[in-house]
């Protein structure tokens, strides 16, 4: 009898598991040295950023609030007893610290016609004043502050009224006074008839807050 020959297990293939390798040490050096280089970039533009935004404060400042003279402006303020900041906001409102010479002949920083110059002179004893001497700050300053106590001295210390008068001129705020029976009654946006003198006035009371808080050392007020 004769046997089949018995069937000879086959054993299916063994695969070896292949072991997964971290990188090598000079990869990881250098991943390391790259996010060092990185963080010292990035620190680095941040304080070039941050240098620069005082830089970028002060260039947007002397275009939004410019400010000139202060030397000039404290001194003629602290002698007429003004506040500084008052004088600076008339100032910005005229000519925004560019003197020029308008076409009704106003003059420098802060646009005095040759007759209220004329007229502050003999009054404050500027004996040898000429019309040219309004190209210098020193004196513009000087004349303005002087006509701004005036005008302060006048109207009881009412900021509007002065602001007003120094746009419009005496005359017509006193009549505009009158008719709203008195200074104590009388109301900028209801009893000023000019457009233009109404939008100054605001215009003066607006940045004498903003010159106070923004210059408060240059100017030598107290925060």
């Amino acid at each position: 009898m004769i046997r089949a020959p018995a069937h000879t297990a086959t054993r299916a293939p063994v695969r070896r598991r292949t072991r997964r390798r971290g990188p090598s040490r000079a990869v990881a050096r250098r991943r390391r040295y790259t996010a060092l280089g990185l963080a010292i970039l990035i620190g680095g533009l941040a304080a070039i950023v941050l240098s620069n935004l005082g830089t970028l404060d002060r260039a947007v400042r002397e275009i939004t609030l410019p400010l000139r003279h202060e030397d000039i402006i404290r001194q003629q303020a602290h002698d007429k007893n003004l506040d500084p900041a008052f004088v600076a906001a008339v100032i910005y409102q005229e000519t925004k610290f560019r003197p020029r010479t308008s076409s009704a002949g106003a003059k420098g920083l802060m646009q005095l016609l040759p007759n209220t110059a004329q007229f502050i002179a003999r009054k404050s004893g500027g004996t040898s004043f000429e019309l040219t001497d309004l190209g210098n700050p020193q004196i513009n300053i000087a004349y303005g502050a002087w006509y701004l106590r005036y005008l302060m001295d006048k109207y009881h210390q009412n900021t509007v009224l002065t602001a007003a008068a120094y746009n419009a001129g005496e005359r017509n705020v006193d009549e505009w006074v009158s008719k709203a029976g008195g200074t104590d009654e009388f109301d900028a946006a209801r009893d000023i008839p000019f457009p233009e003198t109404r939008s100054y006035v605001a215009g003066v009371i607006d940045h004498q807050k903003a010159y106070r808080g923004t210059y408060a050392k240059e100017l030598g007020l107290g925060r």
